[in-house]
Parts: C-alpha cells; sequence; structure tokens
C-alpha cells in the first residue's frame, strides 16, 4: 500500500513537468502526507489543470464520506471490477505528483520507515484515481485515491506492494478525459523499474502525522 507520501517540489515545478494549463489550487510544500488530508492533483478535461483534492476516494454513491478513510488505495488488479473504483478507472483518471514516499519494513516485530524515491528524477507521478461527492447539504467533495501495484525486486524486500508510478510520458495518455476500456489502461499500471529507485531509514517521527518537516527525509 502507500499511506504517506512526500510532495516538496515549487508549483512552477509541477506545471512543467505535467504541461498543466491552469492552477486551480495547490498544498504547500509538505513532508508527511496522511490520508484524508488535501493534495495536489493534475486532471485533464478542457484543458489540464492542478486542483486539490482530499486523499480517500468517496463514490458517489456513498452514504457516508468515512468510506474515503478505507479508499486510500486501490489495486491495479481488481480496478475494473471494484464498485469503489469502476467508473473512475474508465472515466476519472489523474496524477498525483509527488518527490518520495514512505514505508515500513518489517524485521520481525521492528517497523522501520524507509523513504523510497526516485534516483535520477525529483518529481514523478502516482497513477490515481478520483471521485465527486455531493453532501446532503449539497456542497462538492473531490476525492483521489493511488493505484498500487505487485512490488518490483527492490521493493519486494520492504512491502508487498508499491504506488504505481507512472513513466515519463506516459501522464497524457493516463489523463485522457476520454472513456477508455480497462484493457487499454491496464498496460500503465507495472512496476517501475527498481533499478531506478533507491531508499533510507529515516527518523520513527514519520509515524505521526502531526510531524511534517524537512528533517523527516534524512537518513537516520
Amino acid at each position: 500500500m502507500c499511506g504517506r507520501f512526500v510532495m516538496d517540489e515549487i508549483v512552477e515545478a509541477i506545471e512543467s513537468q505535467f504541461e498543466v494549463d491552469q492552477v486551480v489550487a495547490t498544498t504547500p510544500p509538505r513532508y508527511n502526507i496522511a490520508p484524508s488530508q488535501p493534495v495536489s492533483v493534475v486532471v485533464e478535461g478542457d484543458q489540464r489543470y492542478l486542483d486539490v483534492f482530499r486523499w480517500g476516494l468517496i463514490p458517489s454513491w456513498a452514504k457516508d464520506p468515512k468510506i474515503g478513510n478505507k479508499l486510500i488505495n486501490a489495486r491495479a488488479e481488481t480496478l475494473a471490477e471494484k464498485p469503489s473504483f469502476r467508473a473512475a478507472f474508465r472515466r476519472r483518471r489523474c496524477v498525483i505528483p509527488t518527490t518520495g514516499f514512505f514505508e515500513w519494513k518489517r524485521d520481525g516485530s521492528q517497523r522501520t520507515p524507509m523513504y523510497i524515491h526516485l534516483k535520477e528524477c525529483r518529481l514523478f507521478s502516482f497513477a490515481g484515481l478520483w471521485e465527486e461527492w455531493h453532501t446532503p447539504e449539497g456542497s462538492l467533495i473531490r476525492s483521489c485515491t493511488i493505484i498500487t501495484v505487485a512490488p518490483n525486486a527492490f521493493m519486494e524486500s520492504i512491502h508487498n506492494r508499491m504506488p504505481a508510478i507512472l513513466l515519463p510520458g506516459q501522464e497524457g495518455a493516463w489523463l485522457n478525459p476520454s472513456e477508455i476500456k480497462p484493457s487499454d489502461l491496464q498496460p500503465l499500471l507495472q512496476p517501475y523499474p527498481g533499478s531506478d529507485m533507491t531508499a533510507h531509514a529515516v527518523s520513527s517521527r514519520v509515524n505521526s502525522p502531526s510531524h511534517d518537516d524537512a528533517s523527516l527525509v534524512q537518513p537516520v
């Protein structure tokens, strides 16, 4: 799964790398983004825009928005089948800019937080899905989920899942707002090459979402 990540790059870098036409909203640099918090997302409609959605997908048919707390991740293998994700998989795809993510490596009873990022590319993206949900009072909540895939050889020693990281140049195909058959989208959801990734242990301070500063990504 992916339960915490980092996005500490400036807005201008996101605009440039993901060819954003309009910035609707954005978040400040973050070092410990947790579920239910606002996250920057790139979505495409008539134009490509950067906005802020809630992390934890709330299906349009949901009775209670708390369901989003359980839908922070979506398994790539079952997107086309799960009622919570199948409509968004066809029509509402987004990319979630990031500079790295955390995972906890288990060794017996000990869990060590690891910061994982790409070796050469500072800014990259997770494949995501998004939805719109209307409160009983009529206000609108836009939410998103991060897709996960099987781990590559590098990630296997850390965790049994990893976020679906898009290769450079794949963002346009993923963001295409047209309704696309799941079979045509699945090839984009593959484990990222492990040879391009690196990781190091970080402070256990990251365990608490109340901590959010640059020291959290420093090696210990």
